[in-house]
């Protein structure tokens, strides 16, 4: 599908960039990949790390609408991953998460438009449902935002948007935190044992979003199913593995978390198609204000909580534990550590 193509990611010197370009470079042939990002440091980086003339920069800002319709002049596939992602720097400053999650993500979709772009998909998060911080609050208008637009008469372009819960091991991942701790003797700060969060290795996001750009239609959400695991469960399952001395310590539940996250909403569910690894969640593609006031879907039945880390597969320690193991970076730190032998565990 990308063969010959030239390829846009935004904010694709982030954890998800890296792996995704990775894998359109080594297996879809593109033309060539765009990166827009604020960071020429870590432009400069990937550059070394990539090594290859397909890979192109632009510094930039996708608040900057000017700078990112330059960007978009010849591509063929966006992806957009830019966003301001850490829940307490949106709560202490949600002008700025509006300015690029919302605003940022205007413009791109105005420049893809303009430009003639044939697909775009954006990234999304569990948060953006039911949203309690400003994080989430901003991804949901994110969301509908692209929704809107697909609705749009005439649209030249096929939007579509994924949504996961938390990457294991991405910025802003709770694990190397943790094993941080670990490392330099301290207890855990635990907010809630029985907080549960979805699961979801970096490789997997990937393929959610691989997916979609094969097989999404306009106005379509996908949703990657996740397991799931108590906060408690996690944190016990990394002690074991790096022979922690220290235990938990509760700290409490902070401002803007939820207990469980939610992945799917009662609503979408009751509109979705179910794949084994996916929802599909369609959008109604019509602006008919008559319409929207006179028809609904009898046929719709309510799942009571939706698809949620509450009723989500759940993943008991040992469980935790392999697929930690499965993770190249903590693998990377069990070495040289006097922590579980990585190999023999992996392999049970």
């Amino acid at each position: 599908m990308l063969k010959n193509q030239t390829v846009l990611v935004t904010g694709g010197t982030g954890s998800f960039g890296h792996d995704f370009i990775r894998l359109v470079l080594d297996q879809h042939a593109p033309k060539e990949v765009v990166v827009l990002s604020r960071d020429e440091k870590k432009q400069y980086d990937m550059r070394l790390a990539y090594d290859d003339e397909r890979l192109s920069f632009v510094v930039g800002d996708v608040r900057d609408a000017a700078q990112v319709k330059a960007a978009m002049r010849g591509v063929d596939y966006v992806f957009h991953a830019a966003a301001l992602k850490q829940v307490p720097s949106c709560e202490f400053f949600p002008m700025e998460a509006v300015k690029t999650n919302v605003l940022g993500t205007n413009n791109v979709l105005d420049a893809a438009e303009e430009e003639g772009v044939q697909k775009l998909i954006v990234l999304s998060t569990d948060k953006a449902v039911h949203p309690v911080n400003a994080m989430g609050q901003s991804k949901a208008l994110m969301e509908k935002l692209v929704m809107a637009r697909a609705k749009a008469p005439k649209t030249n372009i096929t939007l579509c948007a994924v949504r996961y819960g938390n990457v294991l091991y991405s910025r802003g991942s709770v694990i190397p935190l943790f094993i941080q701790q670990i490392k330099e003797g301290r207890p855990l700060t635990i907010t809630n044992p029985k907080m549960t969060r979805l699961l979801l290795p970096l490789a997997e996001a990937v393929k959610l979003v691989t997916f979609a750009m094969e097989h999404g239609e306009q106005g379509d959400l996908f949703v990657r199913k996740a397991p799931t695991a108590t906060i408690g469960d996690l944190g016990q399952a990394l002690l074991n593995l790096f022979n922690g001395k220290e235990q938990m310590k509760m700290i409490g539940t902070r401002e803007g978390e939820k207990l469980h996250e939610v992945l799917v909403s009662a609503e979408e569910i009751a509109r979705a198609e179910e794949f084994d690894e996916y929802f599909r969640v369609p959008c109604h593609l019509n602006r008919d204000y008559r319409e929207f006031y006179s028809k609904g879907n009898l046929r719709s039945v309510f799942l009571e909580n939706g698809y949620t880390s509450a009723n989500a597969q759940m993943l008991d320690v040992s469980e935790i534990e392999q697929l930690l193991l499965s993770l190249p970076e903590v693998r990377q730190q069990l070495d040289g550590w006097g922590g579980a032998a990585a190999g023999p565990r992996l392999a049970a």
